[in-house]
């Protein structure tokens, strides 16, 4: 836990430490957006509006031929897949399986022929928009993500070690979950977002892409946990509450209002059971709450 950028508590359980490499699982989405940010700053990408073909041509004519890199951002794609990770026939399962013996992400985005809904029209969770951001910032940038999440965000972060992506048999970077750092720099990333990207001397990340990335962006149901550009808003927060979230209890929560940020590896099986997730967001009230003392 990071109070007024400094650790206020640490602790590791399960023979884990401070030097283990833990995954991200989908907290690498959030770190994507952040990269995200910068590129776009850089002017290799105009307009968040462009349809994702023109950065990657492989997905013309598929699912993803006239989605706007927008509609990724937000997860409102239309493209039909199932993420059920407790169905093993489910889009994400075949996911995974491809990936064990040997085959292509690219290849695997590029098969999906479907949507179940028009671009931009609805929010709906899917972890394949994230791949395709990746596949738009290689096209756009023609470099690999792992080399531009050196530069821009790993060496101006001054992390303590270093970090990797699992790829898969190409060379290809799973971004959309498969980032693994150790806990104090996922803590140096925390620290970073709440100073509004600015760390060790240099504006990183811009202020105001961090602000309008979290803050809530897709078009969610009434009452649902709310979305902005692959940040995740509790419906009932205050503002300034937002947090990056994976799979098995992964987080990285922050209240700007209280300038604290809990960083939470697991690996629970039970993530997905009803009022787990609200129960954990609201356990990190609590201990915001006494970091600050109020």
């Amino acid at each position: 836990m990071l109070h007024d950028g400094a650790i206020a508590f640490e602790e590791y359980f399960l023979d884990t430490g401070p030097d283990d490499h833990r995954i991200s699982w989908s907290i690498a989405k959030s770190w994507l957006s952040v990269l995200f940010g910068i590129i776009l700053a850089e002017g290799s990408i105009p307009s968040l509006d462009d349809l994702a073909v023109r950065y990657a041509p492989e997905l013309m004519g598929t699912a993803y031929d006239g989605v706007s890199i927008r509609d990724m951002l937000t997860m409102s794609s239309g493209v039909a897949f199932d993420e059920n990770y407790a169905d093993f026939s489910s889009d994400v399962n075949r996911m995974g399986r491809l990936l064990a013996i040997g085959g292509s992400m690219d290849a695997f985005t590029a098969s999906f022929s479907k949507r179940d809904r028009n671009p931009g029209e609805e929010w709906k969770y899917v972890s394949l928009d994230t791949h395709v951001l990746g596949m738009v910032i290689r096209g756009a940038t023609g470099r690999s993500l792992d080399g531009l999440m050196q530069e821009k965000l790993v060496a101006p972060l001054g992390l303590q070690a270093d970090g990797f992506f699992l790829t898969d048999s190409y060379g290809t970077a799973f971004a959309l979950g498969g980032l693994n750092f150790t806990s104090r720099d996922y803590a140096r990333f925390a620290a970073m977002v709440l100073e509004d990207g600015f760390w060790n001397g240099r504006q990183i990340v811009p202020a105001d892409w961090l602000t309008t990335a979290t803050r809530p962006q897709a078009r969610t149901k009434p009452g649902a946990t709310r979305y902005g550009y692959q940040w995740w808003i509790p419906s009932d927060g205050e503002e300034g509450e937002f947090l990056a979230r994976g799979i098995y209890g992964q987080y990285i929560y922050f209240s700007k209002a209280l300038n604290v940020a809990i960083i939470m590896t697991a690996a629970d099986t039970n993530f997905a059971a009803p009022g787990v997730d609200a129960r954990n967001i609201q356990t990190f009230r609590r201990i915001a709450r006494l970091a600050a003392n109020i």
